[in-house]
């Protein structure tokens, strides 16, 4: 640990690089963006619910608070008032003038009739016509008495006397029995002119409502300056919850808080998030630095941490209490399957942090969300299938369930306490969580990575690629199986990605397909290269690598896979064709250039197992005895050759790590060229 820390202290002293830069650049813009979205305000800001334990210290009330109804109560006292009161209404003159105004125009009628008619429309008005709308209240009960407003003097009268439109007209049409009477009643339209004269006075039912409701809302009590308003573990009553809020609403507007306390607390945020950040980057720099070499790297951890805290603010803010469907386990997944599961922990372990702040019950919800990732973490640590995730959110909801209802029989000792809300809230977080399928594939495509179900689905043998190198080359078909099984065997013995090794090794020669016969395990007999020069030989199959990187781009395959591609023979020769020139131009200074290959040599650990892996099968395929000694002479003289010409340089591999791969290589050759047992012949034959 000490030396790690020197050795990162001695990396630090050095001028930065453009890399370096760049890092520096995404630490301060995550900063930035974390800073905008973290919750501040003026205002001291406080997480709580109702009917839950108050997390923080005493409160006392900085200035005189009023006390409010709570909204159920509230909403109660509102449905009760709506429910009593009595709606206004007027009586209006212009339909019985206008229908006075049509009795004495009328013709057919006599001066008598008119008289008469006239008295009667006066006292059917008197009594008061209500549209049937109105009627339809009064015959269902709902509308027993309304109130009349004179001179600001406010009178209640029932509507048991009303008459509905329908109503008064029958007590018209019954005060004129005679059919020349009707006749001159229905020539006036008497119908059509009958209209209601008690009609709704909504402008003054609506001011009457609204101050009772103002009434009914006004403060039922204040909490003075200084008075205690709730301590810690005080139970946040709907009665509590409402002075909270008021008190809140009171601060943010309060002009009380100086801008030295301001400008303290956007400083504590700004420490806060720095020291997450540098927490990440310390991390990777002393236990990961392969990681924290790449730039890409960097950048798409920081971009996952900072985005899952975006969208956990957006779902805190939008629905309270639902930070618990942000699927943090994903975060737990994806470094996992991109890099390693320690810094898929640590990642999570920032992440959990990173959002406590935001829960109005930390210890929960960091105990919650940490069991519920390392569940994510350990059910996908072998993650080669799709299927695995529906598993693993499964196991994640379980996780999410179990640990939360322990800490709420922990806490409170009651069943009850268990919120199917919170359980509905886990639920959504497992679905979300076993899309996170879907999110690999984008990062795959962002960033360029190549994920282990990727590898996977690669490997298939029935992919179109290996089919075609089956079919046009057996012989180099076998040999990539072969290297494939001999070098992940490797991997796996030294901790290397195995899936990775096992997948490029069935690509590492896709090149030869262009020109099979030029290739020794596709030769039957003849051998073109005996009609050419070593150098046109040379530069042959020197061109499989060339070709095969311009077939993986044709097949569209990662940039991990052409890598091994151009890797797998690094900067070595063609030795048999640089010997073979060599013994026929003795005494010449011979350019080694033409039988070289183009390169790059190993950068991984992966592609320097590989390396050694495609000699030493191929070299193996021309032994005489495969005695234990000759196949241990040919493991070493092979992979001791390519250490001797520098090929392994630029690979993290170590002399540790090339005993091991001996001895994994010495060991499956045995296996592979094992001497078999004789089969005596049949008796009754041979007899």
């Amino acid at each position: 640990m000490a030396s790690s820390a020197r050795a990162v202290s001695i990396e630090l002293m050095k001028p930065m690089t453009s890399k370096g830069w760049i890092k520096a650049a995404v630490f301060i813009a995550a900063t930035l963006v974390l800073f905008y979205s973290l919750p501040r305000g003026n205002e001291r800001h406080f997480n709580y619910e109702i009917n839950r334990p108050w997390a923080y210290s005493l409160l006392t009330a900085p200035f005189d608070i009023p006390v409010q109804r709570d909204s159920l109560s509230l909403q109660q006292l509102r449905d009760s008032i709506n429910a009593a009161f009595i709606p206004v209404y007027k009586r209006v003159d212009e339909p019985k003038a206008r229908l006075l105004e049509s009795v004495r125009s009328a013709e057919m009628l006599s001066p008598a009739e008119r008289l008469r008619l006239a008295n009667v429309v006066d006292k059917v008005y008197k009594t008061g016509v209500v549209s049937q709308s109105t009627w339809g209240l009064i015959e269902g009960g709902e509308l027993p008495s309304v109130r009349f407003i004179d001179n600001s003097i406010a009178t209640t009268e029932s509507t048991e006397g009303l008459l509905s439109q329908r109503k008064a007209y029958e007590e018209i049409d019954k005060a004129f029995p005679d059919v020349h009477s009707k006749k001159g009643i229905q020539a006036i339209k008497l119908s059509s002119l009958l209209a209601p004269n008690v009609v709704p006075d909504s402008v003054e039912s609506r001011r009457l409502l609204d101050e009772k409701l103002r009434r009914a809302m006004a403060p039922i009590g204040v909490i003075q300056n200084g008075e205690r308003i709730i301590d810690k573990g005080d139970i946040v009553t709907p009665q509590l919850y409402t002075v909270l809020k008021t008190y809140e609403s009171m601060a943010a507007a309060s002009t009380t808080v100086s801008r030295s306390a301001r400008y303290l607390t956007w400083a504590g945020q700004l420490a806060f998030i720095m020291v997450i950040l540098g927490a990440l980057y310390c991390y990777l720099a002393l236990f990961r630095p392969r990681i924290f070499e790449s730039v890409k790297a960097v950048v798409c951890i920081v971009t996952l941490m900072v985005g899952f805290y975006i969208f956990a603010v957006l779902c805190h803010n939008v629905v309270p209490g639902a930070l618990y469907i942000v699927p943090f386990a994903i975060l737990s997944i994806v470094p996992g399957v991109f890099f390693d599961l320690r810094t898929a922990t640590f990642c999570l372990l920032l992440e959990i942090l990173l959002c406590t702040p935001l829960s109005p019950f930390p210890l929960e919800f960091s105990f919650i969300e940490f069991i519920a990732g390392i569940t994510a973490i350990y059910s996908l640590k072998e993650f080669s299938r799709r299927s695995q995730l529906v598993r693993s959110a499964v196991l994640v909801f379980v996780a999410y369930t179990v640990s939360y209802t322990a800490l709420e029989l922990m806490l409170n000792g009651d069943i009850s306490t268990v919120s199917v809300r919170m359980i509905g809230y886990f639920g959504i977080n497992a679905v979300l969580t076993s899309f996170a399928y879907l999110f690999i594939f984008i990062l795959e495509k962002v960033f360029g990575y190549t994920s282990v179900v990727s590898l996977v689905e690669l490997s298939d043998i029935n992919n179109p690629t290996l089919r075609e190198l089956s079919e046009e080359c057996p012989g180099t078909f076998q040999h990539s199986m072969a290297v494939s099984n001999l070098a992940s065997d490797a991997a796996l013995r030294v901790g290397a990605n195995v899936q990775l090794v096992r997948t490029a090794a069935l690509y590492h020669d896709i090149g030869k397909i262009d020109n099979p016969a030029f290739f020794t395990e596709n030769q039957h007999g003849v051998n073109p290269h005996d009609a050419l020069d070593p150098v046109q030989s040379a530069k042959i199959v020197i061109r499989h690598v060339p070709d095969g990187l311009r077939r993986a781009d044709k097949a569209k395959l990662p940039q991990v896979v052409k890598d091994f591609i151009s890797q797998h023979h690094g900067r070595g020769k063609a030795k048999y064709f640089y010997n073979t020139y060599c013994s026929q131009h003795p005494g010449e200074d011979v350019d080694p250039e033409p039988f070289t290959y183009p390169g790059p040599n190993p950068q991984t650990r992966e592609a320097s197992i590989m390396m050694m892996a495609d000699a030493v099968e191929a070299a193996s395929r021309s032994l005489k005895d495969y005695s234990e000694k000759s196949i241990t002479d040919l493991v070493n003289r092979i992979i001791d050759a390519q250490i001797a010409d520098g090929l392994h340089n630029d690979s993290p591999i170590s002399f540790r790590d090339i005993t091991t791969i001996k001895d994994a290589f010495i060991r499956r050759l045995r296996t592979m060229y094992h001497a078999r047992v004789s089969y005596p012949a049949d008796p009754k034959k041979v007899k």
